[in-house]
C-alpha cells in the first residue's frame, strides 16, 4: 500500500479538510510523486508550487482508492464515479477540483 501523506483521520484516506463518507481518494501528485488526500494537505506540508498531471500522463496510475487501497489511471478516475475494484462511491464534488491535479 501506498503511503498517504498530509493531515488524514482515518484508514480510508479522509482528511481533516474533506471527510465525508465519499471521500475516499488520495492523489499523487505531479510535483513529487507523493500521495495526498487533498490539495489542501499537499500545500500545507510541503514548500514547493504544485503541478498537474499533463494530458500525456493520464495513463499513469496516480489515484488510490482509499476503501480497497487499488490504484487507478488519471483516465480511469476522470471517467469514474466509484472505484472500479470495489464500488464504493467516489465524492461526485472532487471534479470541482479537477483543474488543480489535472490538465483537464
Amino acid at each position: 500500500m501506498k503511503v498517504v501523506k498530509g493531515r488524514v483521520i482515518d484508514t480510508e484516506t479522509r482528511c481533516v479538510h474533506y471527510s465525508t463518507a465519499v471521500d475516499v481518494v488520495a492523489i499523487q501528485f505531479a510535483c513529487c510523486h507523493d500521495f495526498y488526500p487533498c490539495y489542501k494537505c499537499h500545500d500545507e506540508a510541503v514548500e514547493h508550487e504544485r503541478t498537474q498531471w499533463s494530458k500525456t500522463a493520464f495513463e499513469q496510475q496516480a489515484i488510490m482508492c482509499g476503501v480497497c487501497k487499488e490504484l487507478l489511471t488519471i483516465h480511469q478516475y476522470l471517467k469514474a464515479d466509484q472505484c472500479p475494484h470495489c464500488y464504493v462511491a467516489f465524492n461526485p464534488n472532487c471534479s470541482l477540483h479537477n483543474h488543480l491535479y489535472f490538465d483537464c
